[in-house]
């Protein structure tokens, strides 16, 4: 069945792949940018403009979107970015600039839309997490807080929307190849005392991305949400995900262990 279909973040990243599949798959899509003009050209489905860090930007959305389409199926929240950095040199300005993308950005675009699926009696929001919203890991820390932030919101939210048959899913990949790396924001580093264990943590990262699959498994697992008719709420996708999640559970503190001795040995 044809939906109508809101992709933020859709102009280049996993965001652009979704997209495109659910284009193919004979979707009416649409995506969002900062400089829509920018790509327009380039891709087979529309482009509006959204920055979802500013509120002026969101709150104007809402009515541009529908002065365009009927009604929204399915609003696809993957607009967003990596800080990456040692915890404790990253500056609570660039921490709170971190959540006010990741999740005061999809939480305020979430709202707005609200009315507008709360009217239709229906609809879907997925949610691209990560799997640093379940568990934490060095030198992402206000990343990890702010997927931890979202699953939390979210959690919440899928109980009040579910009178208004309004499904609610959260999507939390693994480690894949994408381009969140080239587009972080790196805090400065300036505590000489971290600087052994900063090297360490930039090869082991370095390691890691080099060797990780590429997106298509995250890519698919949305296309799968977005056919059920009734989804759950949570989608880990990833070689070892239900491992690590029972090791998270159970004995979170052997996970720890193994990935500080796997830096240290780096």
């Amino acid at each position: 069945m044809k939906q109508t279909i809101l992709v933020t973040g859709a102009s280049s990243g996993i965001g652009l792949l979704i997209a495109e599949k659910l284009h193919k798959n004979g979707h009416h899509v649409i995506g969002t940018s900062r400089d829509p003009k920018k790509y327009q050209s380039q891709l087979p489905f529309k482009l509006l403009s959204l920055d979802i860090s500013d509120d002026n930007s969101i709150e104007s959305f809402g009515k541009q979107l529908f002065g365009q389409i009927d009604r929204l199926d399915v609003l696809i929240n993957n607009a967003g970015y990596l800080v990456s950095g040692i915890a404790e040199e990253t500056s609570v300005a660039l921490g709170k600039q971190q959540f006010e993308t990741n999740f005061w950005g999809t939480v305020k675009l979430t709202n707005e839309l609200l009315p507008y699926f709360r009217k239709q009696k229906q609809g879907k929001i997925i949610t691209i997490g990560s799997f640093l919203g379940l568990i934490g890991l060095p030198n992402v820390a206000f990343y990890s807080a702010s997927k931890h932030a979202l699953e939390g919101y979210f959690k919440a939210l899928r109980f009040e929307l579910n009178q208004f048959n309004i499904k609610v899913c959260m999507v939390e990949p693994m480690g894949f190849k994408t381009n969140i790396g080239e587009n972080a924001t790196i805090a400065t580093g300036n505590i000489n005392e971290y600087d052994s264990y900063r090297q360490k943590l930039s090869s082991f990262t370095k390691k890691e991305f080099d060797n990780a699959p590429g997106p298509e498994p995250v890519v698919n697992k949305v296309m799968k949400i977005v056919d059920e008719k009734v989804p759950k709420f949570s989608y880990p996708v990833g070689k070892g995900a239900s491992v690590f999640l029972a090791l998270q559970q159970y004995a979170y503190h052997t996970f720890e262990g193994a990935v500080l001795k796997r830096v240290n040995q780096t």
